[in-house]
């Protein structure tokens, strides 16, 4: 009787270990099936960071679309072209983009625009401006006026490389073009004597040119670009950009404690929808640079 009781108490200790198994194997199966789901709905976010803690202004937005149930998640990246070959490679789902960037993707048929901020002075574009030191004479948009001189731009910025390289003979003109890190920097290396000519963002220069006082604008491009363009993948899932976007153009108006936070940190008044409209002349000047559906970012 003894060995009876035995073995039914040894038949329930493993039925209970059955049941445990098949209980902790379910759990791992759930939990697994849970984080691919995550990870199949993150909507990831390339930004730009031109200069180190750049991104962080950023936080707060992540913050709020994360509290309106979004899975985003932001990648930095170092410069245009790092950001450019991140998107290409399918790393990322979009991109707060420079024009040139957000442009050239449009024009190879990789990506839709969708939103941009308006600034809190009520701006939303921008457009390139042409420095050179007092006393230079006036930019003629032609490209003699770069005949054996030193012009610094920043890399693929439509109001900068790309403005350069659409004026026919910039390059076989130039003495030498110096590629800047950001628009700022190459402000001031024109400001420090080590170019002759910049071309840069105006909005940036609005900003530093009490700083630089021996420095003028001498000329400007004609059009405006939008500015800092949220544009998606045509890979991405168009229902999840979707909802990027409603979540967004809703930021403007919510005065959340939140909402008011992201605002701030980014310095809008919140975002407005974009369409490959609002690109026209960004196009134009795209494409008067050498842009094709083949670009690969790089002259």
């Amino acid at each position: 009787m003894r060995d009876l009781h035995y073995s039914n108490s040894v038949w329930r200790y493993l039925v209970i270990i059955r049941k445990s198994v098949i209980i902790l194997v379910s759990c791992i199966i759930s939990i697994a099936l849970l984080s691919s789901l995550a990870v199949a709905n993150d909507f990831t976010i390339a930004i730009m960071q031109d200069k180190a803690g750049e991104a962080k202004k950023f936080h707060f937005l992540l913050e709020y679309m994360n509290s309106k149930g979004l899975h985003a998640r932001f990648i930095t990246a170092r410069n245009y072209p790092t950001a450019a070959n991140m998107f290409a490679a399918g790393k990322v789902d979009a991109m707060f983009s420079g024009s040139g960037i957000a442009g050239s993707f449009i024009i190879k048929g990789l990506a839709y625009p969708v939103v941009r901020p308006v600034s809190k002075d009520g701006w939303s574009t921008y457009w390139a401006v042409v420095l050179a030191p007092k006393g230079s004479a006036k930019f003629d948009n032609n490209s003699s006026y770069f005949k054996n001189k030193k012009v610094i731009f920043g890399s693929l910025a439509s109001s900068g490389e790309f403005f350069f390289r659409s004026i026919p003979g910039s390059a076989a003109a130039a003495g030498a073009e110096l590629k800047a890190p950001s628009h700022g920097s190459a402000i001031n290396a024109l400001g420090h004597g080590r170019a002759d000519i910049a071309i840069v963002k105006n909005r940036v220069w609005d900003k530093m040119k009490e700083d630089y006082p021996d420095l003028i604008k001498v000329g400007e491009d004609k059009g405006a670009n939008p500015n800092s363009t949220l544009i998606a993948s045509r890979k991405s899932d168009p229902a999840i950009a979707a909802k990027v976007k409603s979540v967004l153009l809703a930021l403007t108006s919510d005065n959340s404690a939140l909402a008011m936070k992201a605002k701030n940190a980014l310095g809008i008044l919140g975002y407005i929808e974009t369409t490959e409209k609002d690109f026209k002349h960004t196009l134009s000047l795209l494409k008067s640079a050498g842009v094709t559906k083949d670009f690969n970012f790089k002259f």
